[in-house]
């Protein structure tokens, strides 16, 4: 079973799992690229995930299920147009064999969901390139996405959990942001020599045309500011940058980084 990014709008990547014959897409929020990748692979489209309600992840949902009948999952508490099965935290979505399991990250949006793919017998029996995370925009590489309708608090905590997957998880996510996110943690973190090599690693795939995603966890827990909001070095930036006091709170650090991120040009 391949993974496949399907380039779609400005940055935005369309997941595609796909094993010869039928096919899984991840946050179509345009159905053309997914209705090309399909013809070309003489494809059929077996199920849609929807990680949360923004049009550029949801715009191309309706046509595709139209089109092809495939089985629409996506998160309980928010708005997607019916009909599709509504997932919360700790339910699973099975198709084609593969079991994703749910974890709640609000924060991007009060709503949203990530499908964790986990490398266990079953997965791996149907041929899965596991494990794999479809984060949407909760989790970017080197970056997190904006607050806009959770608290700082909440985006923590699913940062937290996507952080406590396995190293080896490939990340996912929905956007290609990563040279921009390097470039505000280069400043958070100068001295971060991990981070240097891999704003190096990913110019020379950009360089190339090539994608930068999907990255590995254990990349992002030792590159991505927003994974590392409570070590020692992102501390001092951010109280220096925003005047914060020693006692603020771990909630108030990050809504300072995510802040300073916002204005960082």
């Amino acid at each position: 079973m391949k993974l496949v990014p399907l380039p779609a709008f400005a940055d935005n990547y369309i997941w595609m799992l796909q094993d010869g014959r039928n096919a899984i897409v991840v946050d179509p929020g345009d159905a053309a690229p997914v209705v090309d990748a399909l013809a070309r692979g003489s494809l059929q489209l077996a199920a849609i995930l929807v990680t949360h309600h923004h049009p550029d992840h949801t715009g191309g949902v309706a046509a595709l299920r139209e089109a092809t009948g495939a089985q629409v999952f996506g998160p309980a508490r928010e708005t997607i147009p019916e009909p599709l099965t509504r997932l919360e935290h700790g339910d699973h979505a099975e198709v084609l064999g593969l079991r994703f399991e749910v974890i709640d990250v609000p924060g991007h949006t009060s709503g949203h969901i990530a499908y964790f793919l986990p490398a266990d017998a079953r997965n791996v029996a149907a041929g899965a390139p596991a494990p794999l995370v479809f984060c949407g925009d909760t989790l970017f590489s080197g970056g997190c996405g904006r607050l806009f309708e959770g608290t700082a608090a909440q985006m923590l905590a699913s940062l937290d959990a996507l952080a406590a997957l396995p190293g080896d998880t490939r990340v996912c996510c929905a956007h290609e942001y990563t040279l921009s996110n390097l470039r505000f943690a280069h400043a958070v973190e100068p001295g971060n020599a991990d981070l240097a090599q891999y704003i190096a690693r990913c110019e020379s795939l950009r360089a190339r045309g090539e994608p930068t995603l999907p990255s590995q966890l254990i990349t992002e827990r030792l590159v991505n500011p927003f994974l590392r909001s409570r070590e020692a070095t992102v501390l001092q930036a951010v109280r220096s940058h925003a005047g914060l006091s020693p006692h603020s709170g771990q909630a108030e650090v990050f809504a300072a980084l995510r802040q300073w991120k916002n204005d960082f040009r």
